[in-house]
């Protein structure tokens, strides 16, 4: 299970109370879950109308922030391509695998100084994240571009013979050039039709040099030809060969195109993997910076939320929990039970949302006790 219950509840005398009671009722006779103190250090609390104004911003910037982990971890997977299944062991948080940065969250002073008032930490996270979005897309952009114009030349250079690019296929000898009276065509021939070609190309018109077809290259279904005739003769050619089912591809030998489009696909290529490292390593470290922050907008919500509901001094303790799969049900039923003391208007609004189907989901998620989710399965797929 990659999800977490970030909750708190009031110390009693002492908050280590209020950690053996919930330990007590959620390990000691059934293992619902694995349980770790999460320790937020002592911030500014403010006035009470910045902390109602704040828990609103931070519900947006929590909302956010974890779009912009989303979209981070997102592109690093889409990156990675055919080793996709290596993008779990990119996503780490402070060098540590993201299960084991938040089971032992410690507050980064160095980011986020808890001498700053709570309104401000939340701007500066903001603007954090906000810089990693930008950045995010314009360097997404910039790869994408690099990564279409090439796959687009690698598309031209495969399948059928009808509309491929037959530039790596043919070769200056394969042509008569330079001539004012003869050219070179190329056909694609279906391979059930090689006879059928072989005996009729010389008469579809006059003037066909006789002997002059060869095969130059084949795919699983046909053959590519040459044949040379009088450039007067060539619609009357075209003409009969596509009576005949015989392709003629629209194609001049111009050697210095041929070169500019062999450049152009070494260079892309070459662009491509000179790229692919740097953006690499920046996926890294934002996504560790992005999650980072992520948490402790986590942090920041269950402060202002345990003084807004439990009041002050401050006295809660924060608790991080992972419940096991097919626990969930019994183990916020026995967290209910454990805290419903605390608010008697909580447990008429869970008994009322299993009655009531579509209920709105913020009233849902209203306990007795403070919480947030933290999921960190951040993929749609798997991975």
């Amino acid at each position: 299970m990659t999800e977490f219950w970030l909750i708190s509840a009031p110390g009693d005398k002492t908050c280590q109370q209020t950690w053996d009671q919930m330990m007590a009722a959620t390990t000691r006779n059934n293992n619902l879950s694995t349980n770790h103190k999460f320790n937020i250090p002592d911030l500014k609390v403010g006035t009470l109308d910045v902390l109602v104004g704040l828990s609103d911003e931070l519900a947006k910037l929590d909302s956010f922030v974890d779009g912009v982990v989303k979209k981070v971890a997102q592109y690093m997977a889409d990156v990675l391509e055919d080793s996709r299944d290596k993008v779990q062991e990119n996503l780490l948080a402070n060098g540590v695998d993201l299960v084991t940065y938040i089971t032992r969250f410690q507050w980064d002073m160095a980011k986020y100084p808890i001498k700053q008032s709570l309104k401000n930490i939340s701007e500066i996270i903001s603007k954090q994240v906000s810089q990693i979005d930008n950045d995010l897309k314009s360097r997404a952009s910039a790869y994408n571009n690099l990564k279409g114009n090439l796959q687009n030349l690698e598309r031209k250079n495969a399948g059928s013979l009808l509309t491929r690019s037959l530039a790596d296929i043919v070769k200056k000898e394969d042509f008569v050039l330079d001539s004012e009276y003869l050219i070179t065509l190329l056909v694609v021939v279906p391979k059930a039709a090689y006879t059928d070609w072989q005996k009729s190309y010389e008469g579809l018109a006059e003037m066909v040099v006789p002997r002059s077809s060869h095969l130059l290259f084949e795919d699983h279904d046909s053959g590519l030809f040459s044949v040379t005739l009088f450039l007067k003769a060539v619609d009357d050619f075209k003409h009969k060969a596509r009576e005949n089912k015989f392709v003629v591809r629209d194609f001049q030998y111009n050697e210095e195109e041929l070169k500019a489009d062999k450049e152009e696909m070494t260079r892309l290529s070459t662009d491509k993997k000179k790229q692919f490292g740097p953006l690499v390593r920046w996926l890294k470290v934002n996504f560790s910076e992005a999650f980072i922050a992520w948490i402790h907008i986590k942090a920041l919500r269950v402060f202002v939320e345990s003084v807004l509901r439990y009041g002050l001094p401050v006295n809660f303790q924060a608790m991080l929990l992972q419940p096991s799969k097919k626990s969930m049900k019994r183990l916020r039923e026995v967290l209910n039970d454990l805290y419903k003391h605390l608010d008697s208007s909580a447990s008429a609004i869970i008994d009322c949302a299993m009655d009531i189907p579509g209920l709105n989901l913020s009233m849902q998620e209203y306990y007795p006790y403070v919480y947030y989710k933290i999921d960190c399965n951040l993929f749609d797929f798997k991975v």
